[in-house]
């Protein structure tokens, strides 16, 4: 299956388990640049990965890999969609929104405590930081009344949007380098 092909399957009907390909981005990014997430495939397919076509799951790890040779190159991963375009005013059913559902789903995945991103008290404010944009358009504190406060805030908002690309090689230095 080539990168089209899983595109195309990812964003239909088809695709009864998994996440739309730009959610799938985020959930893979997310999986690479934190703790090791463990069976990240069952996560990602919420236990139905042996229901998943064996020709997806290999095309999904592959794509994977090439994100993670990436960020081991210390580049910038290009996020499937144009920050530039991003509608403020609606950022529920934005693309920036939907990619970070993504990558918020794989940063809380699994319940092992070993595997909280912010367990460790030397980074933990680190890692908050740098995942602020992502959680913020997620979503999921929208009833937050500081997370209210910067989503009024249309210039701090695509500033965030702006920093999501280097936050990302960041947090993956920041889990896996000893520096």
């Amino acid at each position: 299956m080539d990168f089209d092909d899983l595109i195309d399957f990812l964003d239909s009907d088809d695709n009864e388990f998994g996440l739309s390909s730009i959610a799938t981005h985020g959930f893979l990014t997310a999986s690479i640049v934190g703790k090791p997430l463990h069976n990240w495939q069952t996560y990602l397919f919420e236990g139905h990965e042996k229901q998943v076509k064996p020709e997806v799951l290999s095309a999904i790890e592959q794509w994977r890999d090439e994100l993670q040779a990436m960020l081991q190159d210390e580049r910038e991963i290009e996020l499937p969609f144009d920050v530039d375009e991003t509608d403020y005013l609606d950022i529920e059913n934005s693309e920036i929104s939907e990619w970070s559902v993504g990558f918020v789903d794989a940063m809380y995945a699994s319940d092992d405590e070993e595997d909280d991103w912010l367990d460790d008290d030397d980074s933990e404010e680190d890692v908050a930081m740098l995942t602020l944009p992502m959680i913020l358009f997620s979503g999921i504190d929208e009833d937050q009344p500081d997370m209210q406060e910067l989503l009024k805030d249309l210039e701090t908002m695509s500033q965030m949007a702006q920093a999501i690309e280097k936050n990302i090689v960041e947090l993956f230095l920041l889990f896996h380098t000893n520096d």
